[in-house]
């Protein structure tokens, strides 16, 4: 035999063998699997479907999976030979949030590094370890406080503009999802990095390139060809989402500098005049997660490099503001579909605040009990952030299934919060589902707005305070009437469970 000739046999060999253990494996997991409910068949299933089908088609589909599957409470659904687990079941969830170990995030969440490099949202392991307990440190209850100075400062902005706007419309709805997002963008600018951007105001670069840049990150998830770096890169999305990219980084680098040379100088406290410049650092005299974070930065043993330290203020960013806009949203959207409870509302804020004028307080806050239950129900109906994925580095079990190590699982949080075995007429409206009496029985895993386990959202509380702060300030205003209904309104997972379609909502003042 030649040496071409062997070459040749050799490499058959080779491809004949790899093939053997990839059959082999995928039986081995497949038996693993087996008790499983499948939603579609082994080995492509529902890849083309996946790729093909609208944002909003998809997420009928989930719920239609729902509908399948309620009593189970987990389902897979193959994609190009691999299994993607999805688990929605309370009592399964407990032996997935709270494990240590099984923190890693899927393999989805690389298209996300370009941009948040490793962050919070997407480190694992011991770094992940070590900046969750550097950044938890900056969320402390004090700082909330002087948080709310800036939250409350916005608050009062979105009430004019949205003023403005019904002023300019008599008589006719408002879409309320553009207004809220720039409230909420100038919210996180000032407590993430001390930057007024004024995105109420004014057209920001920043501002609508970070936009661009989560949009185009979404829409890459679903085309996985793309999902190669290079190849994304030729593209003409690609080449658009590096030029947007560098416009945020740049933005988040220049902070992270002025910040660093002001601590050096120890100057922090001293007027910036920067007129024309977006870095508009330092005008007004306020703490910022930024200065937290360079000031627990300088203690650390082991500190975070300027591009470690960017990537941090970017996740802060990335989670902070979308997440907080469509919560917000959503509210005013069911209140206005469930008059009964918004006059409650109502009722509470006038309890609370009676004729005065003034911005509510961090004291105030806990008083609004109801107000409280309307925010949990609706973030049960419109959680957030919905899909939350792990590649399992140990195996899990759940009564008689096997979920093996090296594959990804799913917690889809809608189907969680929708699932008739927990939530009877899931779909119904109701704040008092949230009652002490009501909840003290039910699984704490059967409401997971905010994920649970060590993973959990860093910002809860800091998400909560700005959300009630917000809607505070518009519902002291006005009475909200919504347009659409929920058998009419159209929503999609876009990074957040958020409309596809205008949110149309009519004010009626309360004076």
């Amino acid at each position: 035999m030649d040496f071409i000739s062997l070459a040749l046999f050799t490499l058959c060999v080779i491809v004949i063998f790899r093939v053997l253990l990839m059959v082999h494996y995928q039986y081995v997991v497949r038996q693993k699997l087996k008790n499983i409910p499948q939603v579609d068949s082994f080995p492509f299933g529902s890849a083309y479907e996946t790729m093909s089908i609208s944002l909003e088609k998809r997420m009928k589909k989930d719920f239609q999976y729902l509908a399948q599957t309620c009593k189970e409470g987990i389902y897979i659904q193959w994609f190009l030979g691999k299994p993607c687990i999805f688990v929605y079941k309370p009592e399964y969830l407990k032996h997935i949030f709270p494990s240590t170990v099984n923190i890693t995030k899927a393999v989805r969440y690389d298209l996300l590094k370009s941009w948040l490099g490793k962050g919070l949202l997407t480190s694992t392991g011991k770094q992940w370890f070590h900046d969750r307990k550097l950044i938890g440190a900056t969320f402390h209850f004090s700082i909330l406080e002087k948080f709310a100075v800036v939250m409350t400062e916005k608050a009062q902005i979105l009430t004019k503009c949205l003023q403005r706007k019904i002023d300019e419309n008599p008589g006719k709805a408002i879409d309320i999802y553009p207004l809220i997002v720039n409230a909420t963008l100038d919210v996180i600018c000032e407590t993430a990095m001390g930057t007024d951007i004024r995105a109420q105001e004014i057209q920001s670069k920043y501002t609508t390139a970070l936009q661009e840049v989560a949009e185009l990150t979404m829409t890459r998830f679903f085309q996985p060809w793309l999902w190669i770096d290079w190849l994304y890169y030729l593209t003409p999305a690609g080449k658009h989402y590096k030029s947007v990219l560098k416009i945020v980084h740049k933005f988040a680098d220049e902070v992270i500098i002025k910040k660093k040379i002001e601590r050096q100088s120890k100057t922090s406290n001293t007027e910036l005049e920067n007129k024309g410049n977006e870095l508009d650092i330092g005008k007004k005299k306020k703490i910022a997660f930024l200065d937290l974070l360079l000031e627990e930065n300088e203690k650390d043993d082991t500190p975070m490099t300027d591009d470690e330290l960017r990537s941090q203020v970017d996740t802060i960013m990335f989670a902070g503001h979308d997440t907080t806009s469509v919560a917000v949203c959503w509210t005013l959207f069911l209140l206005g579909n469930n008059l009964d409870h918004q006059e409650k509302v109502h009722e509470e804020l006038e309890e609370v605040f009676g004729d005065s004028e003034a911005p509510a307080t961090v004291k105030q806050l806990p008083l609004l009990k109801y107000l409280d239950r309307v925010i949990k129900e609706t973030l049960r109906i419109f959680p957030s952030a919905n899909l939350i994925s792990r590649e399992l580095v140990e195996d899990v079990k759940l009564d008689d299934h096997i979920l093996p190590k090296d594959h990804e699982v799913s917690v889809p949080i809608a189907l969680v919060h929708r699932n008739p075995e927990v939530w009877p007429d899931p779909l119904k409206f109701d704040p008092d589902r949230f009652l002490p009496e009501n909840s003290k029985d039910r699984n704490p895993y059967a409401y997971v707005p905010f994920s649970a386990g060590p993973r959990n959202c860093v910002g809860i509380r800091f998400a909560q305070q700005e959300l009630k702060l917000l809607l505070v300030a518009i519902l002291r205003k006005w009475k909200v009437k919504s347009v659409e209904t929920m058998d009419t309104i159209r929503y999609v997972e876009f990074m957040v469970l958020r409309p596809c379609e205008e949110l149309l909502i009519h004010f009626t003042s309360k004076k």
